[in-house]
């Protein structure tokens, strides 16, 4: 199924990359470049890299990328060709600069004029590179050491922290002296929270989670989420999602507030606030995780119903509103939405009248060839696993050939609820009502019809009920 919020990133890009008027003009002469070849200027994007521009290389070598509009601040990437090999540049204010390097080390053989912002950034990558020499055959070192020459190892480990706090002081006093560089503000960026001794409980022990929460609360501390700069630089994804993924217990309650966090905090800034109001939108959108649809439909309540997001059309606001409105009935935790359908003998049976401990939910279609493969299995599933742990399915044939769907419960034994609409309306209302766009599909409710799983495989059914019995007898004790 294609995802609504992809529709939107074309429009959000374009609009996210109007700049100055100025212009730019950067030239770039590399040693080895082939003249007549072609490189590109490209940027990076939260998670990903976009192409520019693009210059052939002239007779003397050099590159030049001239236009009549400024590029939005950040860090962009110069690519030969062959795509091997790049490098990568900071994008300043100015837009006005030459690099002239060899492609045999870019950044060792980096010299730079008219931007003081590239001479900061490649005089701490080459201060960066002499370290990582040092501490490599240090690391090395440790690890041979470690677990036979505790002393020794002791002494490497100095050494290591003696380099780390060089290049600490070395962030430290480039800030201090050039606090409003984009340079300081990626070395601040970078800083990780310096956790404080934990405290000390009542019952006298340390607090053994005080340092998750530090660490979480003070994550963003030095991470100015309303500079837009930063979006365009390879750091701003890998935090985000370190915040999202690792930060943040990953059920969809806490994922929405981390979500509304990081939002709020990004306000000021509306290229900031545009990016993670999609980003955070398509990702819980596409997620193949069961349950993740929550947040979907949080960001679409708290983001798009409020007309938050401004930049999208409202051909593409109706889409993604309806989209949230039709999923926010069938999420996790949710009574199941009632159905009465004939059986095979013409009988109305309700969904609610299926007295189970569980009931199986499964929307199949006796022509479909999953269908054909994944039914069979339900029911050994179901014969030797789940009738015994008090299931029961009601299945429900979405097309209307009966004769053909009557055959095939005979013809494989389907011992179960059979029901199957005729009317081509009310089983067109009841795929929509269940967000059936394909078959087979599999929704797990609880006695009271609430639904527990959705979407899963047969293979996973008594899995999931065991994580749920589970879960009902550590609740009562």
């Amino acid at each position: 199924m294609k995802h609504l919020l992809t529709l939107t990133f074309s429009a959000l890009t374009t609009a996210l990359l109007a700049g100055g008027t100025d212009g730019y003009n950067i030239k770039i002469t590399a040693k080895g470049l082939k003249p007549a070849t072609t490189c590109q200027l490209a940027r990076y994007y939260g998670d990903k890299q976009y192409i520019m521009d693009s210059a052939k290389v002239d007779d003397k070598g050099e590159v030049i990328f001239k236009g009549t509009e400024k590029w939005p601040q950040g860090i962009y990437l110069f690519v030969p060709p062959g795509k091997n090999k790049y490098f990568d540049f900071v994008m300043d204010e100015g837009q006005n600069f030459t690099i002239e390097t060899d492609t045999a080390d870019f950044i060792k053989s980096m010299k730079v004029k008219g931007s003081d912002e590239n001479k900061f950034f490649y005089e701490y990558q080459n201060f960066m590179a002499d370290k990582q020499k040092q501490i490599l055959p240090l690391q090395n070192a440790y690890r041979r050491l470690k677990d036979t020459n505790k002393d020794s190892a002791k002494i490497v480990q100095d050494k290591t922290a003696a380099i780390d706090k060089e290049v600490k002081e070395y962030k430290d006093n480039f800030i201090k002296n050039n606090p409003k560089t984009f340079v300081a503000k990626l070395f601040k960026a970078m800083e990780e929270p310096v956790i404080p001794e934990a405290p000390i409980l009542p019952n006298g022990k340390k607090d053994t989670t005080f340092a998750y929460h530090y660490y979480k609360a003070h994550f963003f501390d030095n991470f100015d989420l309303t500079d837009d700069r930063l979006l365009r630089s390879p750091i701003f994804h890998n935090k985000i999602k370190q915040y999202m993924d690792k930060l943040t217990p990953q059920i969809p309650d806490s994922i929405s507030v981390s979500a509304d966090y990081l939002i709020g905090k990004s306000r000021p800034n509306q290229e900031v606030f545009k990016y993670l109001v999609y980003w955070l939108t398509y990702t819980y959108e596409s997620s193949k995780i069961m349950g993740m649809d929550a947040v979907f439909v949080h960001m679409v309540d708290q983001y798009y119903v409020t007309k938050q997001a401004f930049w999208v059309d409202s051909t593409q606001q109706y889409k993604i509103t309806k989209r949230g409105a039709e999923l926010k009935p069938l999420l996790l935790g949710k009574k199941a939405p009632a159905i009465k359908m004939p059986d095979s003998t013409g009988k109305y049976i309700s969904l609610y009248d299926i007295k189970a401990k569980y009931t199986v939910v499964v929307f199949w279609d006796h022509g479909c060839g999953h269908c054909k493969k994944e039914i069979p299995k339900l029911l050994e599933v179901y014969n030797s696993k789940l009738k015994a742990k008090g299931v029961q399915v009601y299945a429900i044939e979405t097309e209307d050939k009966p004769e053909d769907w009557k055959k095939f419960i005979r013809d494989y034994k389907l011992n179960w609820t059979n029901v199957q609409e005729l009317d081509d309306y009310k089983r067109a209302v009841t795929k929509k009502i269940y967000d059936i766009y394909s078959t087979p599909v599999i929704y797990l409710l609880d006695e009271n019809k609430i639904i527990r799983a959705k979407r899963i495989d047969s293979d996973q059914l008594e899995g999931v009920i065991d994580a749920l019995e589970k879960e009902k007898a550590a609740a009562k004790k």
